[in-house]
């Protein structure tokens, strides 16, 4: 039997339950040697979760995927609805609406993109719309789902879907999950923290019953308080509330007042935006404002007054300051969650930057040697995540010719980041928008908010020329129509999500719901 060497990490301690806490041990659990490695989730009942993050990313398919986890299960565990996109409604200016989706406007033609060849003809025809060229747009417009294939060249492989969920049976759901690969779980509060002489990092916790848990290696899922990575290791914080000044919200849960709707609603309002998420069971609701240019109590009116049912719960409030830790990887603690900074649910990127967190985690963690390598590239990698969904989410309030409130007019005017700057003016100049390979969002979610807020391009790529334009023109006047076909043949979202949460004998696969017809990506069918 293979022995462990004597510098290896083999207790791993987690502070903190909630999403965070749970996704982490989930993946360690199932993802390191169980011969190599305990891990110890240390949490108390008495202290609350923040929990109204419901809204996810794609990407959460594939960390379930990862750990093995039935996509019926865990929909039927979570009260969980589709998600194919997000609609953003008077960004803009007041009376605008446009969906980001989970997917591709066209397609590259002679590899220049779509949105090049979409402008030039709209000069011709100006009723021309680019929500017409996506699929999972027409699809939410018209509240239809169906699951996407992988089979390329075919429309139906243009997609991606993610799920509202309730995050709080979420965790509980992975908790049982990680019990039963060898997660042990203690209830306890932590009294004090003690710190090795030799290089000033953590050893144990001490919990206020008197037990103490010693660890190799801490992951601090406590929360914004930061009770590792900030109170015990001074990582720092680095402040962006002069770019993202919204600073608190108010959550409120309420009935459905219709069907579900396959995609997550946020509402620009006067001093920040509220967020509608559709569950089975319920609406999450919630208004993310700046106390700047707002009271709390005009907030919470603001929100009850604009909720699409009857509220079933208190509201949940919440402080925070838009941010991150100067260093997420300090000593022998990593932050994950809330821990690590915080980026407002625009974008529901939460959960997202926990997943990403975890699986870096994993691939850097298991031996001693070069750790401050190790901790280097976490930190760089980490950074770059945050950083480029920093500038994704200063792109929405900035992009607005909305000025009529003071709120809104000082979201205009806006003194950017200049890594945003850069975005924003070669887009502006010449219609680029910057491709990196390591990022969340790329160029089919840069474009989404970019027009859907009316910020386009003065000039285009200069091989977009009579000849290339009447190829292209061809190409979307096949598209459009075949698209519409596709989505005709979807099912409701409404019908997805009941079958998707019938009981387990009787539950489908997502492989065995109804699929649209398969129409080419190129117009043929």
């Amino acid at each position: 039997m293979f022995k462990a060497p004597t510098h290896q990490i083999k207790r791993i301690v987690i502070l903190g339950g909630g999403t965070a806490g749970w996704m982490t041990a989930a993946a360690l659990s199932k993802l390191l040697n169980p011969n190599l490695f305990t891990v110890t989730l240390v949490e108390s009942d008495a202290i609350g979760t923040v929990g109204v993050g419901e809204a996810t990313l794609p990407h959460l398919r594939f960390f379930n995927q990862r750990l093995g986890i039935d996509e019926g299960e865990f929909i039927r565990a979570t009260n969980a609805t589709i998600k194919a996109g997000i609609e953003f409604s008077n960004w803009g200016n007041i009376g605008d609406a446009y969906i980001h989706p989970f997917g591709d406007y066209g397609e590259p033609l002679n590899n220049v993109g779509f949105h090049h060849y979409f402008y030039q003809a709209q000069k011709r025809n100006t009723a021309l719309s680019l929500d017409d060229y996506s699929l999972p747009v027409m699809a939410c417009k018209q509240g239809k789902f169906a699951f996407p294939t992988s089979e390329p060249n075919l429309l139906t492989s243009t997609y991606s879907y993610a799920y509202h969920i309730d995050a709080g049976l979420y965790a509980k759901y992975l908790r049982g999950f990680s019990e039963k690969l060898g997660v042990v779980r203690v209830e306890g509060k932590v009294e004090s923290v003690a710190m090795r002489k030799s290089d000033d990092s953590i050893a144990s916790l001490k919990l206020d019953n008197g037990d103490i848990i010693n660890g190799d290696f801490f992951v601090d899922c406590s929360g914004f308080r930061g009770r590792l990575i900030e109170q015990c290791l001074h990582a720092g914080y680095e402040d962006w509330s002069h770019w993202l000044p919204c600073d608190r919200a108010i959550a409120v849960q309420s009935e459905h007042n219709g069907k579900p709707l396959p995609y997550t609603k946020a509402i620009a309002q006067e001093a920040g935006w509220q967020w509608q998420i559709p569950l089975k069971h319920r609406m999450g609701n919630g208004y993310v404002y700046s106390s700047q240019y707002i009271s709390d109590d005009t907030a919470l009116q603001t929100l009850l007054d604009n909720l699409p049912g009857k509220p079933t719960s208190e509201p949940n409030r919440l402080r925070f300051t838009t941010g991150k830790r100067k260093s997420s990887w300090v000593k022998n603690c990593v932050a994950i969650g809330l821990s690590s900074g915080f980026l407002e649910p625009l974008e529901s990127t939460s959960i997202y930057l926990i997943q990403a967190a975890i699986m870096k985690l994993v691939e850097l963690l298991p031996q001693r040697e070069n750790l401050d390598a190790k901790r280097s590239e976490y930190n760089r990698y980490f950074s770059n995540e945050m950083d480029k969904i920093r500038d994704f989410l200063i792109l929405h309030y900035h992009a607005t010719k909305r000025e009529d409130t003071p709120f809104w007019s000082f979201c205009n005017h806006l003194n950017i980041p200049q890594s945003l700057a850069e975005k924003m003016q070669l887009y502006k100049e010449i219609g680029v928008i910057e491709d990196y390979k390591y990022g969340l969002f790329l160029t089919p979610s840069w474009l989404a908010v970019y027009h859907g807020q009316g910020v386009t391009p003065s000039q285009g790529d200069v091989r977009v020329n009579q000849a290339t334009l009447a190829h292209a023109e061809k190409y979307m006047n096949l598209l459009k129509p075949n698209i519409q076909r596709c989505v005709n043949k979807m099912p409701t979202h409404e019908h997805i999500v009941a079958m998707l949460h019938e009981t387990e004998h009787n539950n489908p696969t997502a492989s065995q719901l109804n699929r649209p017809a398969n129409f080419s990506l190129y117009g043929r069918s």
